[in-house]
């Protein structure tokens, strides 16, 4: 005779099945009184970055590091060679002409780039007003 899924588990999947159950039907049976759920918007960014910025806005991650080939993958072309060889190209500072506009695929995503050149890696880390 065949048990039931919830008899056939350990002591610890049978309180998580429970809490699976409970947690279920407290979803379901939420009022209309509960707090609203926020949604963080961001402006939305168009151009030949704009895969970078999805990407980056989708990652739960702290820290997302990625390298200059994951990166081109990404976008579909290559980095320019200023990317490769030159810091600031991935922390600018703000001009009065403002910033370049790549760089708010990852500033407008809520992080700051920081490159290793060497290993031809980004470190996208998620600025301090925009974590969890």
């Amino acid at each position: 005779m065949m048990l039931p899924a919830p008899l056939r588990l350990g002591r610890n999947e049978r309180l998580m099945w429970k809490w699976i159950q409970r947690w279920g039907s407290i979803a379901q049976n939420s009022t209309t009184g509960d707090a609203p759920v926020v949604t963080r918007r961001t402006p939305e960014i168009t151009g030949t970055y704009a895969a970078l910025h999805k990407y980056l806005e989708n990652r739960y991650a702290d820290v997302v590091v990625l390298t200059f080939g994951q990166i081109e993958d990404l976008l579909g072309f290559a980095l320019p060679d200023l990317a490769r060889t030159y810091i600031a190209w991935w922390t600018p500072t703000a001009t009065s002409a403002g910033t370049p506009p790549y760089s708010d695929a990852w500033v407008l995503a809520g992080r700051t780039a920081t490159p290793n050149l060497l290993a031809k890696t980004v470190a996208f880390e998620r600025a301090m007003s925009h974590r969890h």
